[in-house]
């Protein structure tokens, strides 16, 4: 049966595993299905991790991420490409030089992961360089929270006025798009600020009194990818994903004893 045109929604993720399922590529994957999309994967990391934090972390070696990238974009390809975690240089560098063989014209949603919503550490001080330099320009979306934005640009991140500096650098560095996160500032509304090349778009909602918080931003990167990779603009495709997570930290269902999981399924409780 022949492929129709256009779009099929295909995204290739390329991050870690969380094993308590709330965050990293198990997140990615039930987002990008519920959305819609078709969900392929490059693990690059398994963790022993829950609610309450990260106890363990494997690395993958890069031949086996770059492995997974490169079968799955030959064989099935893709319509859009999410990063997550990628904890050293040595990885980001592999994996930005295989999308600009493989992946060129492919939009890629980076999510620079870098701290757990527990506090621990996910990358190193060269990582953090490598993904600046190497996966910050020509993303066609770049989606730090405040303290993120604050390491990737060195911008002071506690205001909108420093969301909106600090997306102006991310463009400035070459990226199409950034979305700087507001979650981590204090105050009763969340305000998210979107730059594009084309303009500026902000988002507010009420801040969710919940300690069901864990993969937030994993899942909100894999949905914007998700909507992308159907041909939606990246203000509709934002604007649509936030919608889903508030909805899915809305119906979480308490699991676990520190930062429980979003309920990415909500959708299903309603059909």
């Amino acid at each position: 049966m022949a492929m129709p045109d256009g779009p099929q929604g295909r995204v290739l993720i390329i991050a870690g595993s969380d094993s308590g399922g709330g965050a990293g590529i198990q997140a990615d994957i039930k987002a990008v299905t519920i959305l819609g999309g078709f969900a392929m994967t490059a693990i690059t990391a398994i963790t022993a991790q829950d609610t309450r934090g990260v106890h363990g972390v494997w690395p993958v070696p890069i031949e086996g991420v770059i492995g997974q990238m490169r079968v799955t974009l030959a064989d099935i390809g893709a319509d859009a490409i999410k990063t997550g975690m990628l904890g050293s240089a040595p990885l980001v560098e592999a994996v930005a030089e295989l999308l600009s063989e493989r992946a060129q014209l492919v939009p890629r949603v980076i999510d620079p992961v870098m701290v757990a919503t527990s506090g621990d550490r996910l990358v190193d001080a060269k990582a953090v360089e490598a993904i600046r330099s190497e996966l910050v320009p020509n993303a066609r979306l770049v989606t730090p929270n405040a303290p993120e934005a604050e390491v990737l640009t060195g911008k002071a991140v506690d205001t909108v006025s420093g969301q909106r500096r600090a997306a102006e650098a991310l463009l400035e560095l070459g990226a199409n798009g950034a979305l700087v996160k507001g979650g981590h500032i204090g105050g009763d509304v969340i305000t998210d600020v979107l730059q594009t090349t084309t303009g500026e778009w902000v988002f507010e909602s009420r801040r969710i009194e919940t300690s069901s918080t864990h993969g937030t931003g994993c899942t909100l990167a894999s949905a914007i990818a998700a909507l992308l990779a159907q041909g939606k603009s990246v203000p509709d495709s934002v604007e649509q994903a936030r919608e889903y997570l508030l909805r899915a930290i809305r119906a979480a269902k308490g699991f676990g004893t520190g930062h429980g999981p979003v309920h990415h399924g909500w959708v299903l409780d309603e059909e």
